[in-house]
């Protein structure tokens, strides 16, 4: 996605000149804030396709940040991390993070990772189009329209992040089979970060609580499989 706007947070300077820099030659558009509060107040003034997100930050952190976020908008976020910070990269999911680079980072991994995530941002947007969706899973109060990347909840759509969309269709498409959350960590983010499950846990409790906030019926549709996973139980229209 050319010319998509992304906003780099790190109180090191050094660091945002860096990504600026490799990021504007992809022909993105950036900006910059130095720290949690500015990178805050920017994120929900404006309409931003992708946010790189430094964790450790003084003042407000990016955890912080993201979690203030996540109250108004679905902005896919990438966290920026030093090693050794595993439990802040849990954290980070938790509050709804999509992605993370550890640093040291290569300029290439992080391009790469932008590029992923613009590509599954759509799931944030609901796209028009004249032709029918053919790729639509509808059940009783809940439609999935994956060619729109749009989720209907009793008629009403809801905003979910990327990754939300993500386990929320890849259950859909199986009705009543039963995920573990090891392969769920594996299918629906790719990769293995530290195999916390906590994350799957976090993901599936956020999406309920999306549905619920609308059809309490739809919500229930996300059943637990104790002692296993997760299985989806809608029943089709």
């Amino acid at each position: 996605m050319e010319h998509a706007r992304i906003l780099v947070v790190d109180d090191e300077d050094r660091i945002r000149r860096l990504l600026k820099m490799y990021l504007e030659r992809e022909n993105y558009q950036v900006e910059e804030a130095e720290n949690g509060e500015d990178a805050l107040q920017l994120a929900i003034e404006k309409d931003f396709d992708v946010i790189l997100l430094d964790i450790m930050m003084p003042g407000m952190d990016g955890i912080e940040v993201c979690q203030e976020l996540r109250k108004s908008k679905a902005t896919p976020v990438i966290m920026l991390t030093a090693k050794g910070e595993e439990a802040n990269r849990v954290q980070g999911f938790e509050v709804g993070t999509d992605d993370y680079i550890v640093k040291p980072f290569s300029p290439r991994e992080v391009i790469l990772r932008v590029k992923a995530l613009l590509r599954r941002a759509s799931a944030t947007k609901f796209m028009q189009t004249d032709t029918l969706a053919k790729n639509v899973l509808v059940f009783q109060e809940l439609t999935i329209d994956h060619d729109a990347h749009r989720v209907m909840v009793a008629d009403e759509e809801i905003s979910l992040t990327p990754k939300e969309y993500e386990l929320l269709h890849y259950l859909a498409q199986s009705p009543d089979k039963v995920f573990s959350r090891e392969q769920l960590l594996k299918d629906v983010w790719n990769y293995d970060f530290f195999g916390d499950l906590r994350t799957v846990d976090t993901h599936i409790k956020r999406l309920r609580e999306k549905l619920n906030r609308v059809s309490p019926q739809a919500a229930a549709m996300i059943a637990t499989v104790w002692g296993i996973g997760y299985k989806f139980e809608g029943q089709k229209d």
